[in-house]
């Protein structure tokens, strides 16, 4: 098995796409955190729709979003790479123009917009997959995938800290933000089409795959993810929700955790990524699995210490849980990529997607629905869940 043991930047960046598509990742992910956290808010105060309706709107675009997968697995197993990557983002354009069309109190432009933000968001992670697997192999690959969660990570933390900034200036700045983010969408898809990149006609070599075997049907496998991803909205959701209406604790308590898991996995995708690549990668998510069951058990524990006690315990509880989730990051892609044969790369991607796109809709309801019973209904469900989730990957 090849093993990646020092990081690069020159070679990660040519494993990556190159550099104009790694400048296309950082202006899409910038664009992105400039009005993503914030379209609720855009919704509520510009468009003057309800809380519940604009929220609702928004889950229902998710969710139709993934509609598109099977379509776009499809497109690319024809062999379309860099092409794909564009069209998530331009359909994300027209997206964002259909937002600043929609009159105040127009729920249904508001809901396409929505759709069409939801449709790019769900297309691009399984197009950018099939483009790195198409540029590098082995765990030069993981590496690739590693850095690009990284840069978008950046990108995100970046573009939600320039929008902070300008949200005093009311809805005329979310307007603006709006208008800048298409922009900063059309210029990504300009640079990825450009990049001109389509799969060759030969197959993944086999030292890429963890076994020379036939693909497996990865039902276990995708199951698990749907449980697995859960950990990307803790920081989010779960953490906050738990903090000021459990612990009673201020909400600089939520924003630092949030801030501290950008800052980490940023920093540390592609190093945790590097330095698990000497295990299999099955091995390395079963782990992953592992870690976030603890950290489940650690909050358990920490809200458990009440007011006082409880906030500076779960902010060092959620460094675990945040290494969980780079693991899982690191892992998760890299083994699907691995274990799938080059001419159904894409529908296998997008089956992927769709697993981690469901477990991101349903996981705020469940948390939301579990958290009200109490920290053991919330944490104990969760923990329990993640551990037979990392059972059924590791066998």
């Amino acid at each position: 098995m090849a093993t990646t043991t020092k990081i690069q930047p020159r070679a990660l960046v040519r494993a990556s796409g190159g550099p104009r598509y790694a400048v296309a990742l950082a202006v899409d992910a910038l664009g992105t955190g400039l009005l993503r956290p914030f379209l609720l808010l855009y919704g509520v105060t510009v468009l003057r729709l309800s809380a519940p309706v604009t929220g609702t709107a928004m889950t229902v675009g998710v969710v139709v979003g993934l509609v598109c997968m099977p379509a776009v697995g499809r497109w690319l197993d024809r062999g379309a790479r860099s092409t794909v990557v564009a069209a998530s983002m331009l359909v994300r354009v027209l997206g964002v123009a259909l937002l600043l069309a929609a009159p105040a109190g127009h729920v249904w432009l508001f809901a396409a917009a929505a759709l069409f933000l939801g449709i790019g968001n769900q297309a691009w992670p399984a197009a950018h997959a099939a483009l790195v697997a198409t540029v590098a192999h082995g765990r030069d690959r993981d590496a690739a995938l590693a850095g690009g969660r990284a840069l978008r990570n950046a990108g995100l933390g970046v573009g939600a800290l320039l929008a902070t900034a300008c949200l005093t200036g009311g809805t005329t700045a979310l307007q603006a933000l709006a208008a800048v983010t298409g922009l900063a969408y059309l210029v990504a898809a300009a640079l990825a089409w450009s990049v001109h990149l389509r799969a060759q006609p030969a197959g993944t070599p086999a030292e890429d795959r963890d076994d020379d075997g036939p693909a497996p049907r990865m039902r276990g496998l995708l199951a698990a993810n749907v449980l697995y991803v859960f950990c990307l909205n803790v920081p989010e959701i779960a953490l906050p929700l738990v903090l000021v209406t459990q612990l009673h604790a201020s909400p600089v308590w939520s924003a630092a955790i949030f801030v501290a898991n950008t800052v980490l996995v940023v920093t540390l995708q592609v190093p945790v990524t590097v330095l698990m690549s000497r295990f299999r990668r099955r091995t390395v998510l079963a782990l992953a699995g592992v870690v976030l069951t603890v950290s489940y058990l650690g909050f358990l524990a920490a809200t458990s210490l009440g007011h006082g006690w409880g906030a500076p315990a779960v902010a060092m509880v959620s460094v675990v849980c945040t290494l969980g989730e780079i693991i899982y990051a690191g892992s998760a892609t890299a083994l699907v990529t691995a274990l799938a044969p080059a001419h159904v790369l894409g529908r296998t991607l997008a089956r992927f997607e769709l697993s981690t796109g469901f477990g991101l809709a349903v996981s705020p309801a469940a948390i939301t629905a579990l958290a009200p019973h109490g920290p053991a209904a919330l944490w104990g469900s969760l923990a329990a869940a993640t551990l037979v989730s990392a059972a059924v990957v590791a066998h």
